[in-house]
């Protein structure tokens, strides 16, 4: 009861965002399709103590801790739909798995582009992953987020959370309209570890593909469950040493120098 005002404006979104429904205009041969989850997003921004003030940072604050809440109910319904997928899903099971190996793609896009900008030790932090709550629990505890680090995950944690939703939903139909990819293979490239991020996705290409909706929304959802189990320890094994290991080689490049706390250890210090 004591967020009663949060839930108050929680309401008053969803049903705003409901009666304007999906928009959906033409953009050369595909169609580019907005969801109402994106209404009530960008509506949500102006209610904050940044413009509206209408919730402040507590209610912000309690909001965040609701998140992982709601998304159980909706990875509940995501799992009724993978039970009746479930042969189509299994005879593309090495695909499902491989497609994991995607998710360090980040790495090699992100960390040259963060040095390039300035960015420093923040880049690993940054550019190792998506940077969802696991990721983010992982820096925690293997740097500390105090560091550098620390704060590369957070700053692209936040961004993820304002902007990652409508990128997903509306990079899903460009995809789909512009690339020779099949719908299942988007379907299965939207589980990264979001669910809201998979959620809009899988939405826009269920707009575009209706009759693959159910067998989409399956892929999304076995893809984004097997990106939580083993996206942990992807990142700790993998993307963290690659990071670690491109960040010094980029370092290098563009300061014509090592790192400072690698010539630290150089020299015995």
């Amino acid at each position: 009861m004591k967020n009663w005002k949060l839930h108050g404006l929680v309401l008053v979104l969803v049903i705003i965002a409901e009666l304007i429904g999906t928009f959906k205009f033409k953009c050369g041969p595909g169609t580019v399709v907005l969801l109402p989850m994106l209404y009530a997003l960008i509506i949500g921004i102006f209610l904050g103590p940044k413009f509206l003030k209408i919730a402040n940072k507590k209610d912000m604050a309690d909001a965040g801790g609701l998140i992982t809440v709601t998304l159980m109910l909706l990875m509940a319904r995501y799992g009724t739909l993978i039970g009746p997928s479930l042969p189509k899903i299994i005879k593309v099971g090495p695909a499902l798995i491989l497609q994991e190996f995607g998710n360090i793609g980040t790495i090699f896009l992100g960390i040259p582009l963060a040095v390039a900008l300035g960015l420093k030790r923040e880049s690993i932090g940054a550019a190792h992953s998506i940077a969802r709550e696991p990721n983010v629990a992982l820096i925690s505890d293997v740097y500390g987020m105090d560091g550098p680090e620390g704060q590369g995950v957070m700053a692209v944690y936040i961004c993820g959370t304002v902007f990652g939703t409508i990128f997903f939903g509306v990079l899903a139909s460009f995809f789909a309209a512009y690339l020779p990819f099949h719908p299942y293979a988007l379907a299965m490239a939207s589980g990264v570890g979001s669910a809201s991020m998979m959620t809009a996705s899988v939405g826009s290409l269920s707009t575009m593909f209706p009759q693959m909706k159910d067998t989409l929304a399956a892929f999304g959802a076995a893809s984004n469950m097997l990106s939580g189990l083993d996206g942990l320890y992807m990142s700790l094994w993998i993307a963290l040493p690659v990071s670690e290991w491109l960040y010094k080689k980029m370092y290098k490049i563009k300061y014509k120098t090592l790192p400072t706390s690698d010539i630290s250890v150089k020299e015995g210090k």
